[in-house]
Formats: structure tokens, sequence, C-alpha cells
């Protein structure tokens, strides 16, 4: 009696299982192939790893970069606070030498603009006297006389020589008020002035690079 398949699918289970050998050639390039798969995922690998590590090196690089221009920021803008009070300190050292020259060149300039001013706004008032330096009582007294006309003042002018006021400088006074023209005052409360202002500068510059070295 003949036996029956068990199962009617096309497969036939009886057949030998086992597949045919894989040619030399065909081995051969297939590993090869999967030998390049995996070298070109071992580079693509070590590529992203590489622009990765660059990528650090440069943020930190920019990092680096920023804080330094940021030092230098600061350093200049110190460095520019000290040229800027050691400036002011030269101006009015230059100043004060070319105010003494003019003065010891033209010593009744100040004293004609101090007196012009008074006896302009002095017309009605009875007496006025002009303190000088005694060295320059003639010259001064002619010359305020020409001022006086000028201005049209009406009173009294007396004019004073003093040993101990300084050439150059002068006072004005009338009966109920006066005007000073001193000199080593002005210079002495500009001094005090630029002294409390090129220090505050100075503090200001300290202070900004312990800011910036901070």
């Amino acid at each position: 009696m003949t036996a029956r398949p068990r199962f009617l699918f096309d497969a036939d289970f009886t057949a030998p299982t086992e597949e045919p050998p894989i040619a030399a050639a065909v081995h051969r390039a297939a590993l090869a192939e999967a030998e390049a798969r995996g070298y070109q995922r071992g580079v693509s690998a070590a590529e992203a790893r590489e622009r990765t590590e660059a990528e650090r090196r440069c943020a930190a690089a920019f990092e680096r970069i920023g804080e330094a221009l940021k030092a230098i920021a600061v350093s200049l803008d110190a460095l520019e606070r000290q040229l800027e009070a050691e400036a002011v300190e030269v101006a009015f050292a230059v100043a004060r030498k070319l105010a003494a020259e003019l003065v010891a060149r033209e010593p009744f300039a100040e004293i004609a603009a101090l007196a012009s001013g008074c006896l302009g706004e002095l017309r009605g008032a009875p007496h006025v006297a002009v303190r000088i330096h005694d060295s320059m009582h003639d010259i001064a007294r002619e010359r305020l006389d020409e001022i006086a006309r000028a201005q049209g003042f009406e009173g009294r002018l007396v004019v004073l020589g003093e040993a101990d006021i300084a050439p150059g400088d002068c006072r004005v006074e009338w009966a109920d008020g006066g005007a000073v023209r001193d000199r080593a005052a002005i210079e002495a409360a500009i001094c005090d002035t630029i002294a409390r202002y090129v220090a505050a500068r100075r503090a200001s510059a300290d202070q900004r690079l312990g800011d910036g070295n901070g």
C-alpha cells in the first residue's frame, strides 16, 4: 500500500534540506563587502567624534577669546580714565604756567577787566576804592581814570597801592560791597577741584581693573 503525504503543501518536506555550498569567490566578495561596510561605519563614527571634539574645542576657544576681549575692553577703559586724569593735570599745569607768564607780561589786564565791570555797575556810587600792588599805582591810576570815564562812573575813584597784594591782583571796594581778584585763591580752588576730579577718575579706573580681574 502506497503512503500518502500527511500535509498537502507545495513544499515537500521529505526532500533534503541542505543548502548548496557558496562559491569561494562569492564568499570572498560578501566578506569584502561586509568589511567595507564595517570600515565605513568606523570611519563615519570616528569623523563624528572628531567633529564633536572640534566643535567643543572651537566653543572653548571662542569663550576664551570672549573673556580676553572683555578683559582688554576693561583695561582700555581704565587706561582711558587714567590718561584723561593725567591730561587734566597736564592741562592745568600748562594753564597755570601760561597764566603766570601772561600776568607778568600784562599785569594790568585782569585789573582793568574787573574794574571795568564793577564801575559799569556802580555809576551812581559816591566813591569806589581800587587796591592794587604798590608797584603799579602810577600807571593804574591813569588807566583806571580812563576806564571810569568810559563807563560813565560819576563818583570818586580812589586807587591805593599795597605791598601785600600780588601784581595782577586787585580789590575793588564800595560802600556796601566789594570784589576781589586773587589769582592764588583762584588757583587753589581750581587745583582742589582738579585734584578731586583726578582722584575720582583714578579710583574709577582702579575699580574697573579690579572688576575685570575678578
